[in-house]
């Protein structure tokens, strides 16, 4: 089948600004995904009926078998999705849930308190941020449902705390990808001063957007920041009687129903925590073993970093997940509850992650349309030209947030822009090295996250169950307000050369971000009150 080059055509940018621009304004993801796929198919085989039909064919068989065998990447991913839902479902039939909540009712006092649980949860959960969502999703849901957070705030926190750890963290999947891109860069361009690990290491604090999201995280928490559609959420959620009434959060039950499970009365919080607990340390474990056997396959010797770099996540979640079913049944068993009734939360567990593995489904698939359409190509040759070089680390992070906005994905980002910038750094001024991998690490970081096609945006959604959309409109006010900080950062960075300078001047720009924040949450409350 012959493809039409558009990685030097701005008509790349056409099917995920369809898809996008659909799902914003008709609220319906699935279709307008759909219609994103049909019309890149289109584009790609010259509106050619059969190519187009061929074409589809073909990206959704890919879903499903690569190279003659089954995709495991995406498989594994949607295992692991039946797998923890199938893990919820036990434990709010064990009683886990509820004794939780209600322990969780003793020890936290307010609302605050019940955020505050969900990103700190957020912060310590740095493996993966699959698993990051999800699992603090579960966790910390029944406690934010007590104290009348909405669902669309849950989702805000689990998504500003998953990848903007995963990417500052070394001993996470995202780490190991980066430091394995970092490695081939630094050796291309004989770069010697700094290990990959090291010029990691250094990175990290020239992240602006992963660490100022963090901190608007814990800013928004503390100080009941509740700005545009965020506000209109949590004030329905406080306006409820309670969840469990199921008068809260109705959008969220139009994407995904309650569990319609019968609680037991002899719950434990050990019957929460313990599989929870289990389910995080055997995935921990299988990614240190899945990268072990890699390595040994290589004849390489055995460290922490060369395991995180060479492990096979998605079958590491997999077998995570399977412990972590195996320690949520245990409560069940020992409660003697009829085996009927198990089976039967079993099913509705993995029936409630269906609607989550559709809209990845589609995601991926325009995933696919994207990368064949170039996009990320496309948007490369936007830096090439004349470019003052101390604009460059700024230009990167708006550029790489774009890119990362309209395919969807902040790995393939990295992968794209990463080598650009390394070049760029080489070609003009070296000692931008750094700063300029830096800006495209945080840009990827702020697309990601704006994204509605994006599988972590996603994944957030479904840890909390919101409705997608309502979680990526909400979010956005936060996100864009942390890459303007951002950017004020990367440009300091860029004429200065001096970490200490930009950072410094981007907390200045952060804290200012916030006080206008908490004036536009606070000003509609006073005026109300005066009127």
């Amino acid at each position: 089948m012959n493809i039409v080059d558009f990685s030097h055509s701005a008509m790349s940018l056409l099917p995920p600004l369809v898809a996008l621009g659909l799902a914003i304004l008709t609220r319906r993801v699935l279709v307008s995904l759909g219609v994103g796929v049909l019309l890149g198919a289109f584009l790609l085989t010259d509106f050619s009926v059969g190519g187009t039909a061929s074409y589809i064919g073909t990206t959704v068989e890919g879903l499903f078998i690569e190279d003659g065998a089954i995709n495991s990447w995406n498989m594994s991913i949607v295992a692991f999705l039946i797998l923890l839902g199938m893990t919820t479902a036990l434990l709010t039939l064990s009683g886990g849930t509820r004794a939780f909540a209600e322990w969780a009712q003793t020890k936290i006092k307010s609302k605050r308190g019940a955020k505050l649980l969900a990103a700190f949860l957020g912060v310590f959960i740095f493996v993966d941020d699959y698993f990051n969502s999800l699992a603090v999703g579960s966790i910390s849901r029944p406690v934010t449902d007590r104290f009348y957070v909405s669902r669309a705030k849950l989702a805000y926190i689990l998504d500003s705390t998953a990848a903007p750890m995963c990417v500052l963290m070394p001993a996470s999947s995202w780490g190991a990808y980066i430091i394995t891109l970092i490695g081939g860069i630094l050796v291309s361009h004989g770069v010697t001063e700094y290990s990959p690990l090291g010029a990691f290491m250094q990175l990290a604090p020239m992240n602006f957007y992963a660490v100022f999201a963090l901190l608007m995280v814990f800013v928004v928490a503390w100080f009941q920041i509740d700005v545009g559609p965020m506000k209109k959420h949590e004030l329905e959620a406080s306006h409820c009687r309670g969840f469990d009434e199921g008068d809260v959060d109705s959008r969220a039950k139009d994407l995904n129903d309650e569990l319609e499970i019968e609680e037991s009365k002899n719950g434990r919080v050990a019957d929460l925590v313990m599989p929870i607990v289990t389910l995080i340390v055997a995935t921990f474990f299988f990614m240190l073993f899945t990268g072990y056997q890699a390595l040994a396959a290589d004849g390489l010797a055995f460290s922490v970093l060369g395991a995180f770099e060479n492990t096979d996540v998605g079958m590491s979640l997999v077998y995570g997940g399977l412990v972590g079913l195996a320690a949520a049944l245990i409560p069940v068993f020992r409660q003697r509850i009829p085996m009927a009734d198990v089976a039967s939360t079993l099913w509705i567990g993995a029936k409630s992650m269906f609607g989550a593995i559709l809209i990845l489904l589609f995601a991926w698939s325009i995933g696919s349309v994207i990368s064949d359409m170039a996009t990320g190509k496309y948007l490369s040759t936007l830096v090439e030209g004349s470019i003052n070089p101390m604009m460059l680390p700024a230009i990167l992070f708006l550029l790489a947030g774009l890119m990362a906005f309209s395919t969807g994905t902040s790995w393939g980002t990295f992968g794209i822009m990463l080598p650009i910038a390394g070049d760029l750094a080489a070609a003009t001024d070296i000692m931008l090295m750094l700063p300029m991998l830096g800006a495209v690490l945080a840009g990827s970081v702020f697309g990601d996250h704006c994204s509605p096609i994006s599988d972590t945006t996603i994944l957030s959604s479904t840890g909390a169950r919101c409705h997608h959309i309502d979680h990526v409109s909400t979010q956005l006010p936060y996100a864009l307000s942390v890459a303007v900080v951002s950017t004020v950062g990367f440009l300091v960075l860029g004429f200065t050369g001096s970490l200490a300078v930009s950072f410094m001047t981007a907390t200045f720009a952060f804290a200012l971000a916030c006080i206008a924040l908490y004036w536009l949450a606070r000003r509609p409350q006073e005026a109300a009150a005066n009127a």
